[in-house]
């Protein structure tokens, strides 16, 4: 069996790393102590609808849901073909998930409603 060499490195050996010292923060400008104001809540396109549904007191079909929550600001697709498609599948999810505990009941082919006696804010 034959010795292993030693390698030996062909540069400079390497220096330790000066660390670098924090920058004490800028003291506050006039523009930066104004408090943006928040924008308006966003909502899941679930909570969108179980909101939408809770204010008609009537079923609808996915595609007016969709166009509900738009014309109230409150979910807008983003930029996806299908919304209407999308929604009734998680809605139909959550119907079949949850149960009794859904916020929603299927009221008819394609129609939802929203579940009476669920207590939500």
């Amino acid at each position: 069996m034959t010795a292993k060499k030693k390698r030996t490195s062909s540069g400079p050996v390497p220096s330790a790393k000066k660390k670098k010292q924090a920058k004490p923060p800028a003291p506050p400008t006039p523009e930066a102590s104004r408090a943006p104001t928040a924008p308006p809540h966003k909502y899941s396109a679930l909570d969108a609808a179980a909101l939408v549904l809770r204010e008609s007191d009537r079923p609808m079909s996915c595609p007016e849901l969709i166009e509900q929550m738009a014309a109230k600001s409150y979910w807008s697709s983003p930029k996806g073909k299908t919304p209407s498609a999308t929604l009734y599948a998680a809605i139909m999810r959550e119907v079949q998930v949850k149960g009794d505990a859904s916020r929603f009941i299927k009221t008819g082919p394609g129609r939802f409603a929203h579940r009476p006696d669920t207590k939500r804010s």
